[in-house]
């Protein structure tokens, strides 16, 4: 029945998507659609999510971060949809705390406030006295496993007929994404498993005056029930009172904000990976509170050192460093068109680094790009997606206190002041392991250099192109045919014309041939390339 229901809200749109691929689902050519239609299909996409209830709540807020699977504007609506439903009673809370605990809860805490902190579609969280200290009892909502498990089979039942019925890449993508969702979301889930990422990010920041995260009170961490040491604060959404007072510096708060993230996400390999507005806190100190490590991710070394010389590379604005690092992360299929990229990326570069750029310019230029990634069999890899969150939380905050906020400007001299530290990231702790894995990289090299020798010195060497390549210089070859053949057409004409005037004395002939030459010396040099390819297209446009 469940399944039954998920098929019944969801299907329409899957129609309505492939529609606009192909105007009859298998055959036909993309409709054209009003974008003021594609906003109408986004606000009921979001209603019919928050309607299905937690899980898919959990889900629309990761494809919200999704470029590659959903376009404009629906990742916009989307990514609105808040993860706050109704509060469970103070009851159901208390039940939930004895049935783990074995006693009830006034036993086990002086006090309990009856008015959530916090209601969120999986926990709820309750400002409470462990003896003589202020705590918080994050509570995981009854039937919630049952719940979301019953999603997740009817998810995948109604993917499974979606897959067969519509294979293509972003069926495939969307297929994966799920799969991997409920793999996290188990984890989130049990919160002894976010006990164990917060003790490890809290003991990364030890050393950091500026970042607070919650103590974890160990003897007291259940499966469904988890205590931390309450922190104080306000959320970094609703700090304009602060800021106006100078009480709060924005400057200082990003920086520190994107200092964090980097260390969380390039250096230490243990990564915060719900970055919204109701997970960080500033406290009245004015240091960043760190909140909620249910979804922490783990970037492995190879991983991390390849974004460190993405970004790096980024920061020296060299537009092959980064396309390159792109291509080794996965970012790109090999068979994507390297001077594309390339052209994209230099857009987004020039307008991003120019001192006086617009927000709005940039955000243009960005929309275009992830345009792109929609029509491309693209997939991005799990870590970049939570690193565009964070990335996308550092601009919207900026640009919630400051209009003209540039978040590349921002954040360059940020790179460059931890550089040092992100070389360890890319050498590793060990400076003999980076030689050792240098001379390994060049040995291996030259063994590949004398091999394309030897096959050059055998006439076995092959290159191949790639097709779009190879259709470009087709185009190109044809044009130049076309330009020729029109060249030596309005050449004969003319000579025609001049050999008919010699003959008869007929300046209509002669003015006639000499202005059709004139016409046809016009279309080689003014004609766009496209229509010399393919001089019939401009006519079925204007048809």
């Amino acid at each position: 029945m469940r399944a039954f229901v998920v098929f019944t809200r969801l299907f329409p749109f899957v129609i309505a998507f492939l529609r606009d691929r192909k105007r009859f689902l298998l055959i036909g050519r993309p409709r054209r659609v009003a974008p003021e239609v594609h906003r109408k299909r986004a606000r009921r996409l979001t209603i019919a999510l928050a309607e299905l209830g937690p899980t898919f709540i959990k889900l629309a807020q990761v494809f919200a971060s999704r470029a590659d699977i959903l376009p404009e504007p629906y990742l916009s609506e989307v990514g609105a949809l808040t993860d706050r439903v109704p509060p469970i009673s103070l009851a159901e809370v208390e039940g939930v705390i004895e049935r783990e605990y074995g006693r009830p809860a006034q036993d086990m805490f002086a006090a309990l406030e009856p008015e959530p902190l916090a209601a969120a579609s999986l926990g709820q969280v309750h400002r409470a006295r462990l003896d003589d200290r202020e705590v918080v009892v994050k509570v995981l909502r009854p039937g919630v496993e049952e719940l979301v498990a019953t999603d997740l089979d009817a998810a995948f039942r109604v993917l499974f007929f979606v897959n067969v019925l519509f294979p293509n890449h972003h069926v495939r993508a969307i297929t994966t994404i799920v799969r991997e969702f409920a793999k996290r979301i188990e984890e989130e889930m049990d919160f002894r498993e976010e006990a164990r990422n917060a003790g490890m990010i809290r003991a990364n920041f030890a050393a950091d005056t500026r970042v607070r995260v919650p103590e974890i009170i160990e003897p007291y961490t259940r499966r469904r029930v988890l205590v931390l040491e309450f922190m104080e604060g306000t959320k970094i959404d609703r700090l304009q009172e602060r800021i106006v007072a100078g009480d709060v510096s924005l400057n200082a708060l990003i920086e520190t904000i994107i200092e964090v993230y980097v260390q969380m996400m390039l250096v230490d390999g243990v990564f915060h990976a719900d970055p919204h507005p109701g997970n960080l806190l500033v406290d009245p100190e004015g240091r960043l509170v760190l909140l909620d490590f249910g979804m922490v991710i783990r970037v492995e070394q190879e991983t991390r050192a390849r974004l460190v010389a993405t970004v790096m590379a980024a920061v020296r604005q060299d537009v092959d460093g980064v396309i390159a690092g792109f291509y080794e992360l996965g970012l790109l299929d090999p068979e994507v068109d390297r001077g594309t990229v390339r052209d994209a990326a230099r857009a987004i570069m020039k307008v991003a680094f120019t001192p006086d750029a617009k927000p709005r310019q940039i955000q243009r230029i960005v929309n275009e790009v992830l345009d792109t990634f929609y029509r491309w069999p693209i997939m991005l890899p799990s870590e970049l997606v939570y690193f565009g969150r964070a990335a996308a939380l550092v601009e919207g905050i900026g640009f919630r206190y400051d209009p003209e906020f540039n978040g590349v400007q921002f954040a360059t001299p940020i790179v460059r002041k931890l550089r040092p530290v992100l070389m360890r990231t890319m050498f590793g702790a060990d400076g003999r392991e980076a030689v050792q894995n240098w001379v390994n990289e060049l040995a291996g090299a030259a063994r590949e250099m004398r091999d394309v020798l030897r096959r050059a010195g055998r006439d076995e060497l092959r290159v191949r192109a790639h097709p779009r390549d190879v259709i470009e210089m087709q185009q190109f070859v044809m044009r130049q045919t076309r330009r020729v053949l029109l060249a030596a057409f309005a050449c004969v004409v003319a000579l025609v014309g001049a050999i008919t005037y010699i003959v008869h004395r007929n300046l209509f002939i002669l003015g006639g041939s000499l202005a059709a030459s004139l016409f046809f010396f016009l279309v080689i040099f003014f004609l766009p390339p496209h229509l010399l390819s393919n001089p019939f297209r401009g006519i079925r446009r204007w048809r």
